[in-house]
């Protein structure tokens, strides 16, 4: 089932205009695209206040699968959602109908992807799970050249490296260059991630929905005329936030992957954020959390709440047996084979 996320409830979208939060999902638009590419059912909770207004948001998504069974998460896809609502009394009162939504559903679990909340925390129908995860931030200034020399020298050496080697980056500006993303994209999560990738659809469908109003930024690495490297940035509020990157591994020698880096935190700085948001990160990726550290960003702590337990895809660790054969069996696939059965199995996995 296909449910249309127009939000006709007006004091909803009004509410959720000024919340002014830093997070792109609980725009309008993602609702639509995830709720029509994947067919997942939307469920807007809400609570009120003495005078009818709104005071309080949890969306969540219901998912049917013959795969992973019937689940409630807030949201897929999504690394962190905040729990929206202006004290405890409505926020235990979202908690509480995301309950009865899960008994109603029969779901295996509720997974509420809220990042730090005491009162999830203190509730003891729920299970944090705080040792998978980490969300890198690094905090940005109106001014570039500040930010640039409080980088570490090996950074600024590899920035400069790409450039000397000749690598130049552009900001995409059309559909297309969308969509030569996506092969480095496929490549990269098939390849070298052994994950499976999310369909060339959603890719451009986050174009659509997004790059007009500049909330999608896509970077382009090009060497000698060829893509070598990407980054998918996504800005709301305050917030710019790196989603989703990828190169080709016979160019790395060239240091694409800094180079787009440090576009990205120009772009921040000139465009005026305050905050680039490098994503989620498995505490067990000690590579990647050493990559970022080095940018200067700050881990910050992003627990998930289960109910009743804790389960699903984004509870299993990095480290874990199956995570471990799921990769190693997925990098044999060839990369057509992995594309169509990535796409179809994605709706499975959120």
């Amino acid at each position: 089932m296909v449910t249309d996320i127009s939000l006709p409830d007006a004091s909803l979208h009004m509410y959720l205009e000024r919340q002014k939060h830093d997070v792109i999902s609980y725009s309008t638009q993602w609702f639509d695209l995830i709720a029509k590419l994947y067919g997942y059912t939307f469920i807007p909770l809400t609570t009120r206040n003495a005078e009818g207004e709104i005071s309080g948001f949890l969306p969540l998504c219901y998912m049917r699968s013959l795969l992973t069974g019937r689940r409630l998460v807030s949201l897929p896809f999504s690394d962190i959602c905040p729990l929206l609502a202006t004290n405890e009394t409505d926020t235990n009162n979202l908690i509480d109908q995301a309950i009865e939504r899960a008994k109603e559903h029969k779901v295996k679990y509720l997974e509420l992807r809220s990042g730090v909340n005491e009162v999830l925390a203190k509730r003891q129908d729920f299970v944090e799970e705080k040792q998978l995860y980490v969300r890198w931030l690094m905090p940005l200034s109106a001014d570039p050249d500040s930010v640039w020399s409080s980088l570490r020298k090996p950074i600024q050496h590899q920035v400069k490296k790409s450039q000397k080697l000749g690598v130049q980056v552009r900001i995409a500006q059309n559909r297309e260059d969308m969509e030569s993303y996506y092969r480095l994209h496929l490549q990269t999560r098939s390849k070298k991630h052994g994950m499976p990738a999310q369909p060339a659809e959603y890719f451009c469908g986050l174009w659509d929905a997004f790059a007009a109003s500049g909330s999608v930024r896509l970077l382009l690495a090009e060497h000698e005329g060829t893509v070598i490297a990407g980054m998918v940035l996504l800005a709301s509020g305050s917030t710019i936030r790196y989603a989703y990157g990828a190169s080709d591994e016979q160019f790395l020698k060239l240091a694409p992957n800094n180079l787009l880096m440090w576009t990205a935190i120009k772009l921040g700085c000139t465009n005026g954020y305050q905050t680039l948001d490098m994503g989620r990160t498995s505490r067990g990726n000690e590579g990647l959390m050493e990559f970022k550290r080095r940018w200067g960003a700050e881990p910050e702590p992003l627990p998930y709440y289960y109910y009743p337990q804790v389960a699903g895809l984004a509870s299993t660790s990095e480290a874990s047996w199956k995570f471990r054969v799921l990769t190693s069996c997925w990098k044999r696939l060839p990369l057509p084979v992995a594309a169509t059965l990535g796409g179809k199995l994605y709706r499975h996995l959120g």
